[in-house]
Order: structure tokens, then sequence, then C-alpha cells
């Protein structure tokens, strides 16, 4: 039924692709991606801290109702993040501490909530990635209706079934299956790009001639 149904995933990004990418920033990645993708600065982390990346199980989920949820919980593999779009409702919390446990106790990489999240005292003194858009401590109900394993959408970033989710202090970002490559290749020459301009950063020989050279191009008027 439309509207009321787990599916199989059919395909996911491999541990290899997710562990190349967890160690680049996120906002390289995004550079990479021409900054037009992004789950929208509501979506922060209130994990103790460190990166999320794996394949999406995604949920689709009846604000305020948290069993689809619990199924995908109980289906993800090893490795995967369960992402849920739970319409950006924070009227109630959809996963809490003892979900939580369920996840890591099942070997999972974290958890999405586009939603409310509770116990989040807890959730700050662990390193189990979560992100949420915001915390209620009202509970959940468990009535459905929801899916599992189809296309979401988070602020208008399109999630699919096994897409890279990754994510650090600076947000959440999905990297379309087809597309890992192609965006892993610009994001680490990016991230290598940087690191040299860091290092003449701190030698004192970083070029700027950049600057007025866009100023002068763009017509911008400058006193002598």
């Amino acid at each position: 039924m439309v509207g009321f149904r787990v599916l199989k995933r059919r395909r996911q990004v491999s541990a290899d692709v997710v562990e190349r990418f967890r160690a680049l920033p996120v906002a390289n990645i995004s550079d990479s991606m021409s900054r037009m993708t992004a789950g929208g600065a509501r979506l922060r982390p209130l994990h103790g801290g460190g990166v999320l990346a794996g394949p999406a199980v995604t949920v689709k989920s009846r604000p305020g109702d948290n069993l689809m949820i619990h199924k995908a919980l109980d289906i993800a593999s090893p490795g995967d993040v369960v992402v849920v779009d739970g319409g950006g409702d924070l009227t109630n919390a959809l996963i809490g501490e003892l979900m939580i446990s369920h996840a890591q106790q099942r070997g999972l990489a974290g958890i999405v909530i586009y939603g409310a999240i509770r116990d989040s005292a807890w959730i700050r003194e662990h390193d189990f990635p979560v992100f949420a858009a915001g915390v209620s401590h009202r509970g959940p109900y468990k009535d459905g209706p929801g899916e599992i394993n189809v296309p979401i959408a988070i602020e208008g970033m399109v999630i699919a079934p096994g897409d890279l989710v990754i994510g650090d202090d600076d947000g959440l970002l999905c990297v379309p299956f087809d597309e890992v490559e192609a965006v892993y290749a610009a994001a680490d020459a990016k991230h290598k790009a940087e690191t040299r301009q860091m290092t003449a950063i701190h030698e004192g020989r970083n070029d700027r001639s950049w600057v007025d050279a866009t100023l002068a191009r763009l017509g911008c008027e400058i006193e002598a």
C-alpha cells in the first residue's frame, strides 16, 4: 500500500566509499557539489562529537509517529544510517535513549531525524551520531503509516535508499549513489588545495591578489 509499506533497498554505497568520504570535511564536499545541496540549518549534530557517515536507510514517517522508525532500526544493517523525514515537526520526539541504544547495539552508524528527539543530555554524553531538527520531551505515537526505503526529501535535499549520508559539525549532506566517485575526486582535490593554502597562510605567503583582480573585473571603484 502506497504510504504504508516496507521496501527492500536495491543498492548502497560501499564501505570503502564511506571510509574515504569520512576523512573529508562536509564543507569541502558541499563546495564540490556547487553548494546546491544541504539538509538545512535546522539539522544539527546533537551527540558528543564525531563524523556520521554511511549508506541511507530512508524512512518517511507521519509527523509525531515512530512506528516505522522502529521497523527501520530492526532491518538496517551494521554501518547504515537511518534517515527519517518526520516532516520537520517538533511537537513530538521521534526517538530517545532507548531507541538510540538499540541502534548502537545493532552496529548502526547513526540516525538522522528531520523532527525532534528527546533525552538530549544523554545523547550529548555519547558519541553515537545523532542529527535532528529539535528537542521535545513529548513522546511519539506508534500507529503509522509510513514508508521505508523510498526517496525522501529534507529541506529540498533528496535522499534515496543507499545514498551516502555524511555529517559533521557543519551539518548534514547527501551524496547520490551515482555521483559518489565524481564528488569524491573533486572534494579530495578541494581539501588538498585548502591544506596547501593553510600552510601558505601560516608561512605568511598567502596570495591575495585575486581580491583586487575580482574587484577590478566587476568594475568596483576604489579611491586611491
